[in-house]
């Protein structure tokens, strides 16, 4: 089979697509919006010692094509690459664009910051990373995350700031099942998903502090704000909504609420790579304590579970993958506020349930699970493809447990290569679910 030379092929492949995404001209039928797609956890690399042995062949960085060098190749043309193990900077910037009917046409910033303190090279990166955006609609969000690793992962320093004008989607309380219940026991549960639009400021600020007690064993402690204020559906002529009812019923006021409380968390991973892993394992557990001391507008205890675990089925090209991922958040005891309940997309990366808006479905007990195939496409690694499936379940008010109901996602997408070091990808993902839901995914880094 013959070839042309790698970096035309990319180039060509690659005209349309970086075109499209960096001039904000994909529309999306449907896609998460009120947070970003990615978090500063998901950006972090592990470093791993170097063996006295040489690299497989097909998996040297020499021959591989990123971003960088499909750059260097329009603007440069005929400038040899640098070298593989040359130190690249620590900072890469891309625009922030997406279209949806929810939050209109968006145009905005990201920058992301890496750098591995220390010499001992099983330190994991450190990473910072800010974003601005602003939308037809008027939605403006702002965040910085951090993720600080100490030399030796002694110490792991997770938190961010969040500042937001932003516009939640509400598609009512539970799975999708109907209610033979009073009239407003049908409105929450909202069986039909008919889609409504909660305006609020946002405002979280969270801070976390993990200690290394065994190798890839942490044990974290922090404390999480969450405060909303001027929450207001604009557009419903009816006081009978799933957000006046749930906040009626648990005693939350409606224009404003604080989820403010303690987390504890335990977790383990021996993932080769926080980016785009090949093998290894990530499991977290913890418990959120909203306490009203603190100034929580209720008190509870929620237990929250995330697993993830990577097979590479080849030796000689790694990048095929099988990745499967769970993800559940429990409410023990207490009340949380609508907006914090559980859901699609309520994970700590905000990347879940492709193929569905923001807590399309939600209630006090979820669970979350996706399989996913990672594979390459080109030789140089440049364009990747991915496959996967989903499912979802949560309770409601009328009598739906969780693990009674399931409901499907499932989708496909392309990944083109935007750091081979660090094994950073651009997503572009094109998901379906029930009820018509449909729509674009773009974020950086995989999903899980």
């Amino acid at each position: 089979m013959h070839h042309k030379p790698s970096y035309k092929i990319s180039i060509l492949l690659l005209q349309t697509v970086l075109f499209i995404l960096f001039t904000g001209i994909t529309i999306n039928a449907c896609a998460q919006v009120q947070v970003p797609a990615d978090s500063v956890k998901a950006d972090s690399l592990r470093i791993k010692e170097k063996k006295e042995q040489p690299a497989k062949p097909t998996d040297t960085l020499y021959k591989q094509y990123d971003f960088g060098d499909l750059v260097r190749n329009v603007l440069h043309p005929g400038r040899p690459a640098d070298a593989p193990n040359k130190k690249s900077s620590g900072i890469t910037v891309i625009p922030n664009v997406a279209s949806n009917p929810t939050i209109g046409s968006q145009i905005g910033i990201k920058a992301v910051a890496g750098k591995k303190l220390g010499t001992d090279p099983n330190t994991l990166l450190s990473v910072a990373a800010t974003s601005a955006s602003i939308t037809t609609k008027g939605i403006i969000y702002f965040y910085i995350n951090h993720n600080v690793y100490t030399p030796g992962n002694k110490w792991n320093f997770q938190g961010n700031l969040v500042a937001a004008k932003t516009v939640s989607p509400d598609y009512g309380l539970g799975i999708g099942q109907a209610s033979s219940g009073s009239e407003a026991d049908q409105v929450l549960a909202n069986p039909e998903r008919k889609g409504r639009a909660l305006h609020s400021q946002y405002y979280n600020i969270r801070e976390k502090v993990y200690k290394e007690i065994d190798k890839g064993l942490f044990l974290g402690a922090g404390a999480s704000f969450d405060i909303r204020r001027k929450i207001e559906d604009t557009k419903s002529t009816t006081d009978l909504t799933p957000y006046n009812i749930y906040s009626d019923r648990h005693g939350f006021a409606r224009d404003h609420y604080a989820a403010n409380g303690l987390l504890f968390n335990l977790q383990y991973t021996t993932r080769d790579n926080q980016n785009r892993a090949y093998r290894g394992i990530y499991a977290d557990a913890g418990f959120r304590i909203n306490q009203s001391w603190m100034g929580s507008s209720k008190n509870a205890v929620q237990f929250t579970t995330d697993f993830r675990k990577y097979f590479s089925l080849s030796e000689t090209n790694p990048e095929h993958v099988v990745a499967f991922w769970n993800w559940g958040s429990y409410l023990i005891s207490g009340n949380i506020p609508y907006l914090e309940l559980p859901g699609t997309g309520k994970d700590p990366s905000f990347r879940s349930g492709r193929g569905y808006v923001v807590q399309y479905f939600k209630g006090t007990q979820y669970n979350y699970s996706e399989v996913e195939y990672r594979f390459p496409i080109l030789r140089n690694k440049f364009v990747s493809g991915v496959a996967f499936a989903n499912l979802q379940t949560t309770n409601d008010e009328s009598g739906t447990k969780i693990f009674q109901v399931w409901q499907p996602g499932y989708g496909g997408g392309l990944r083109v290569l935007f750091n081979k070091a660090t094994r950073t990808n651009l997503c572009l993902d094109y998901a379906f679910g029930r009820y018509g839901s449909k729509g674009f995914f773009l974020g950086l880094n995989e999903a899980f």
